[in-house]
């Protein structure tokens, strides 16, 4: 079995043999690693791991001067130097560098930016411990086959890197691919997990075809849909659905089967709502540039379900509410009901300034039906919410705009 079946977007098929004979031929290492390929990304966390290094994972379109701007100008002039390693301890199969994975110790660091969808991107260091909060060794996991939907130098992506890495599973990179492309990919490599954000999972409805392999489907990064979950239950109706909340300062915190989380016993002490907002302890955080007390507020606004047990319900980013005319508008809530609509496929809701509101209402939409019109929109839309939410500009596009990690552009 491979360990990855696709990289980039050509046919790339890497043995955990080949991966190995690379490490060893391996003699010296650079912290910084900046690349478009999946194969040089993932490789280079491993060996990191192995010799017990940081790596710092850098998005493969920052440009000089962001790289500048984030890491700073003395490190950046360090950038392309490397150190002579030891290597003489690398593993020589792959039971022994699974095993040697296993025991990273947290004096390894993995540093990595947050996706800048609030402002400037903003460093973040974790050591093996937090990274890997979340993930299971076992040898039930050990013939998983994970379909790859994330950016691979962000929290998500790691996250579902170290669960198959460290289960010696295949990896298949579905990130970027065409749908069609996407469903040959599952069929073709029996995949029997897929990670992805909400947005990633839209846009793979309206599917006619079913895929009975996949096992395991999870959600994460993004509001989940009740009605996406309806429809994911039809095409992959063999799979637990599971809603993941996560963030790059913490890593992966909660998890659920529908849109209500609920907060363990053993986490409850460090979990709290005030004024609609999630607030987490530090002692969850990985080594941040930003200025955090005992509790940090993670910009979420949530609904409290319950107190006892704490449970709660994600409504959006405090920095994505849209203020019109002084009315206060969710965007994920207006998205909501316009995919409720038969005939659209996906839809994007953001601001655009406005000089007597403040700001506008605007939206994208992918139809899956060329008959619908924006009047017949804007008609049922009039039904559902009030005046003010109903975006003021609707066009129709082919794709909708997301950020780096794959989730909905606000800006």
């Amino acid at each position: 079995m491979n360990l990855f079946l696709k990289d980039n977007y050509d046919k790339c098929q890497v043995s955990w043999e080949e991966l190995i004979l690379e490490l060893n031929n391996t003699n010296s290492y650079n912290p910084y690693c900046k690349s478009n390929s999946y194969f040089e990304i993932f490789k280079n966390i491993v060996f990191s791991m192995l010799i017990g290094k940081e790596i710092i994972l850098l998005d493969s379109d920052f440009t000089q001067d962001e790289l500048k701007s984030l890491i700073g100008y003395s490190e950046y002039e360090k950038f392309n130097q490397k150190i002579k390693i030891d290597k003489s301890s690398l593993p020589k199969n792959k039971s022994e560098l699974i095993q040697s994975l296993k025991s990273t110790k947290d004096e390894w660091k993995i540093t990595l930016f947050t996706s800048g969808t609030t402002g400037i991107p903003k460093r973040v260091t974790h050591g093996f411990s937090s990274i890997a909060r979340f993930v299971k060794s076992s040898t039930k996991n050990a013939n998983n086959v994970w379909g790859f939907a994330y950016n691979p130098t962000h929290m998500a992506g790691l996250q579902v890197f170290l669960q198959a890495l460290i289960n010696g599973n295949s990896i298949v990179r579905l990130f970027g691919l065409s749908n069609t492309e996407i469903y040959e990919e599952i069929k073709e490599n029996n995949i029997t997990h897929i990670s992805a954000t909400p947005t990633f999972y839209r846009l793979l409805l309206p599917c006619n075809d079913v895929f009975y392999s996949v096992k395991r489907i999870t959600s994460g990064g993004e509001k989940f849909n009740i009605e996406t979950k309806k429809q994911l239950d039809v095409i992959f109706p063999n799979a637990k659905i599971t809603n993941v909340y996560a963030s790059t300062e913490a890593g992966t915190l909660f998890a659920s089967e529908n849109d209500v989380f609920t907060i363990k016993e053993e986490y409850e002490h460090l979990v709290k709502i005030e004024k609609d907002e999630l607030l987490i302890h530090n002692s969850l955080m990985g080594n941040s540039e930003m200025d955090i007390n005992e509790w940090y507020n993670t910009g979420d606004l949530v609904e409290t379900v319950t107190h006892e047990p704490l449970k709660f319900r994600f409504l959006s980013r405090k920095s994505d509410m849209i203020n019109v005319g002084g009315y206060k508008v969710n965007p994920i809530e207006v998205e909501e009901t316009i995919l409720t609509i038969p005939g659209i496929k996906d839809a994007r809701v953001f601001s655009k300034s406005n000089s007597v509101l403040g700001n506008i209402i605007c939206c994208e939409i992918i139809s899956s039906d060329d008959l619908i019109e924006e009047s017949a929109i804007r008609s049922i839309l009039e039904s559902k919410i009030q005046e003010f939410k109903i975006p003021r500009i609707i066009r129709f596009v082919d794709k909708i705009s997301t950020t780096r990690t794959g989730k909905l552009k606000r800006n």
